[in-house]
């Protein structure tokens, strides 16, 4: 079995120093978390050191999900539904979306306490843009939205970077400071709907059941094809990379997963007239998951993001633009929020100084970190925030099913929130000796 040379992601300088070089390695290992080349029983015995050294990876909040679902369901029946389980898809889609603009911030050890109500700002200009008095198309409306939300980010991530003031206490004012705007442009508790029949197709409009089939086989097909390239091409050039065999399985375990999502959502779930097909909003969500995957797995400055988060100075000696790098996560939580912002003002069909942002902040940090997302930065991925994502909506539609207060749903979320940073800093604390 032979270990291989990770390739580089960092400008060279000169004289490279040992926390030049520590940095870049730590950033490689964060965004490539393969181990050897070797055979399958080889791999899984890395995969099984690997866990057993505290990198568990998604382990944890799978079988958490697992967990959750065998426990609600020998509650009330209805839990796995169809119609329960696509009611719990779309509800969990805003979750996943601000989680995954979250996981920026915390993987650059940092934090976004403004990113609810950002959120907020992003439903509330296409609602405005959209209204009757303006009358935008919701293809120029949308991309304004997230323009303006983008510039949010940018704002408050170069008052932390070129000021060095705490994220906290930057974002902390962001949140206090657009609840205030929002409560301007639409006044003490007023409220703009919308009427567009897109933007509100957004959460509620579903493709036809043939559409879904396609687009769902597509999208599995696609993955396997990447996936087999992409691991193909490091074998093939003596990089790390899973064997065959997994490679295979992986593909396989994808296909099955879409297939399972398309049978659940091609299954009538309309009481009155027939609803079927694959909404919109998952669609949404797997683009998002899909671009930030790609972003932070295999491009430069997805490498620089985990060089930053895992240790700021060595990422500074080795030439990496820190300052840029930080603003640009934060802009990019903000346009994710913003996002996440639109779904919601088209779930509810509508804007209003009634948004929570407080909360869905708070569930937003929540999901990341039980998804897998190191409060510590320097570690965590896309699919972390999704996952998580999944876990709050599960508790949140599983209690609801068995007539349990918001009260009580606070308080569970908040035990599993716990358990999750627990298993973080024993983890941390188990690789800290081999780091």
């Amino acid at each position: 079995m032979t270990r291989v040379q990770h390739p580089e992601v960092v400008p060279e300088p000169e004289h490279r120093t040992a926390a030049a070089e520590a940095a870049e390695t730590h950033a490689m290992l964060a965004a490539s978390p393969e181990l050897v080349v070797g055979s399958a029983r080889e791999y899984a015995r890395a995969w099984v050191r690997r866990v057993r050294g505290g990198e568990s990876g998604v382990l944890p909040v799978v079988a958490g999900l697992a967990l959750i679902s065998v426990l609600f369901q020998s509650l009330n029946a209805k839990f796995l539904t169809a119609g329960n389980l696509v009611n719990l898809l779309i509800q969990g889609a805003v979750y996943m979306l601000l989680a995954m603009g979250m996981v920026f911030p915390l993987l650059l050890g940092e934090i976004d306490l403004s990113i609810g109500f950002v959120s907020g700002i992003g439903g509330t200009v296409v609602a405005k843009l959209v209204a009757e008095s303006l009358g935008w198309p919701w293809w120029a409306a949308i991309p304004v939205a997230l323009f303006a939300c983008a510039a949010i980010g940018a704002l408050q991530g170069t008052i932390v970077t070129r000021l060095g003031l705490p994220s906290f206490v930057v974002t902390l004012a962001g949140l206090l400071g657009w609840q205030g705007v929002l409560l301007l442009v639409l006044g003490q508790g007023g409220s703009l709907p919308i009427n567009d029949k897109v933007v509100n197709d957004l959460a509620s409009g579903n493709l036809t059941a043939g559409a879904s089939w396609a687009v769902v086989l597509a999208l599995s097909g696609l993955f396997g094809v990447w996936t087999w390239r992409r691991d193909g091409r490091r074998r093939a050039s003596g990089l790390v990379a899973p064997p065959a065999g997994v490679t295979v399985a992986k593909i396989a375990a994808v296909f099955a997963a879409a297939v399972t999502v398309a049978l659940i959502c091609n299954t009538n779930r309309g009481r009155i007239a027939p609803i079927r097909g694959v909404p919109w909003v998952v669609l949404i969500v797997l683009a998002v998951l899909g671009l930030w995957t790609f972003v932070l797995g295999r491009t430069r400055f997805g490498r620089y993001v985990y060089a930053v988060g895992g240790n700021t100075e060595a990422a500074r000696r080795a030439g990496v633009n820190v300052a840029m790098i930080r603003t640009l996560g934060f802009t990019l939580a903000s346009v994710t929020a913003g996002i996440g912002g639109i779904i919601y003002a088209s779930r509810l069909r509508s804007v209003s100084t009634a948004l929570d942002g407080g909360t869905l902040v708070l569930y937003a940090v929540a999901a990341a970190v039980i998804g897998g997302t190191s409060l510590f930065g320097g570690r965590g991925k896309a699919i972390h925030a999704v996952l998580g994502g999944l876990v709050i909506a599960a508790i949140d539609n599983g209690m609801g099913l068995q007539g349990f207060s918001a009260a009580s749903k606070y308080v569970v979320t908040a035990l599993v929130l716990v358990a999750a940073v627990t298993i973080d800093a024993v983890a941390r604390r188990g690789r800290a000796p081999g780091s």
